[in-house]
């Protein structure tokens, strides 16, 4: 029961472990499937569903599909090129995303992920939604003018931390990542050393006093793309 499942990965047969998904399957092979709310360690959510790919014609989320024997996985297809932009640019309109002020440029996974797919400027015209800021905390604050709703913060919280500080509210257009208190973050239990505190992909939650210890220039996604570590692997590597 606990032999090897053997699928095909864009043309590669590749091995998956029992119990594993698609997007972990193909990680330890070296393809990178494009993820936002994905994080190693927390339990798969597939909201962002750029991680959609195709199995057997069928569209699933990686995250969240547990790899089967016989699959045919594609993972790069045009179509799927083009559906993955069309989230991302729906993500850039729908907050306020000005790039070239935020501490987290270069280190920001939607940036990357638009980079990633050729995008210098959204098709669709920008919402500028009315959001406000909470740097109530002394060494924590929260913009939710970027936040994209991938939720790592509130799994983090629950399943990591143990504390449950942060939850959506609101429906539609009106959801937002609130906190266990009655109006701000400083009246919760969050901690700086709290793993749900350095799991946001964006500029959404960071920490107070030390914005740009990293410069501009020599930031992660500055010299490589994001998924470029999945992709040089040594599996990646044999396989070319």
């Amino acid at each position: 029961m606990n032999d090897p499942i053997k699928l095909t990965i864009d043309g590669v047969e590749v091995e998956a472990q029992p119990g594993q998904t698609i997007i972990e399957a193909a990680g330890v092979s070296g393809i990178y499937i494009p993820r936002l709310c994905h994080y190693q360690g927390l339990k798969p959510h597939g909201s962002c569903r750029l991680c959609t790919v195709t199995v057997n014609g069928k569209p699933m989320a990686s995250c969240t599909q547990p790899a089967g024997p016989g699959m045919i996985v594609e993972t790069h297809t045009p179509h799927l090129q083009e559906f993955r932009r069309q989230i991302l640019e729906m993500l850039l309109v729908e907050g306020n995303h000005f790039c070239m002020f935020c501490e987290k440029s270069g280190l920001c996974e939607l940036q990357a992920q638009a980079y990633r797919h050729g995008i210098t400027a959204p098709r669709y015209p920008y919402l500028f939604p009315q959001r406000s800021v909470d740097a109530s905390h002394p060494d924590i604050w929260i913009d939710h003018n970027r936040c994209i709703l991938c939720a790592r913060c509130v799994r983090a919280s629950r399943d990591l931390d143990g504390k449950n500080v942060f939850q959506f509210v609101g429906r539609g257009r009106h959801k937002q990542v609130a906190v266990n208190a009655r109006a701000r973050l400083a009246d919760t239990t969050v901690n700086l050393t709290d793993r749900a505190i350095g799991i946001c992909p964006v500029g959404a939650l960071l920490k107070k006093r030390v914005g740009y210890q990293i410069p501009i220039g020599q930031r992660s996604y500055d010299h490589q793309s994001i998924g470029a570590e999945i992709e040089k692997s040594p599996c990646s590597a044999s396989k070319k």
